[in-house]
């Protein structure tokens, strides 16, 4: 199963990466990962599509209050473990490209002649990453911030914009796709982006497994996923 999905309209591209309750036995939620992170894809769409000035810390809010509306009936939403997601959201909007990064599913921008990284790093700077330490400041702002019951999550992104005519591509990874860089360190955000632009996505994720494939050991000494899921979007804004 992959809980990772990405959505991409005429205007606008979206990444996601959903998260498994650390115990799911207990996180009051009787729906799998890809059923909130898809209902949460699919309101941004929507929003994105239909209201394309709308800001996208309002358009994300509302699509996680939209999904939660979803399942409230049938699920505790007051449990902090409930599904949850990244977002990354990269929007083309008149002279500029707003973006929005919640989570660690970052975004790179080529922009005015050097590769721009988009991060959003609380959850790698937590001192404690017990199941009690992590629920305890999740979507607080001691600790770090993510989409799943709480709609006011998405005013605590990284957001911004970038005059549209400064930027020539941009990529939305999931973390999974970034962990060359972010997590085991062999190679630099320049590289990583090099590897998208002349190769294509398919060959970052194929080095990427070559590389968990071989044992490598994160670089700071976190516990990580030997084979984690991974999506990459990349953009070409010049005609």
């Amino acid at each position: 199963m992959n809980d990772d999905y990405a959505v991409v309209g005429l205007e606008w591209a979206v990444v996601l990466d959903g998260a498994t309750a650390l115990k799911p036995e207990k996180n009051g939620c009787i729906h799998d990962v890809p059923w909130v992170v898809h209902r949460l894809a699919g309101n941004l769409a929507q929003l994105l599509t239909t209201a394309s000035d709308l800001v996208l810390a309002d358009a994300l809010a509302e699509s996680i209050a939209h999904t939660c509306a979803a399942h409230e009936k049938t699920c505790d939403l007051s449990n902090p473990d409930s599904p949850s997601s990244t977002v990354t959201i990269l929007r083309h909007r008149d002279d500029f490209l707003d973006y929005l990064v919640l989570g660690d599913s970052p975004l790179l921008v080529s922009h005015a002649g050097k590769i721009e990284p988009v991060l959003d790093e609380r959850m790698a700077n937590l001192n404690d990453y017990s199941y009690d330490a992590v629920m305890a400041v999740q979507n607080t702002p001691e600790g770090y911030y993510v989409a799943n019951t709480m709609p006011d999550a998405a005013y605590q992104a990284v957001h911004g914009s970038f005059p549209a005519g400064s930027v020539d591509s941009a990529a939305l990874l999931t973390d999974g796709a970034s962990r060359l860089v972010d997590a085991f360190q062999l190679i630099s955000w320049e590289e990583l982006f090099r590897i998208l632009s002349d190769e294509g996505p398919a060959s970052l994720i194929t080095q990427t497994r070559k590389v968990e494939a071989g044992g490598v050991v994160s670089s700071d000494g976190r516990t990580r996923k030997h084979h984690d899921d991974a999506t990459a979007v990349f953009v070409n804004l010049v005609p």
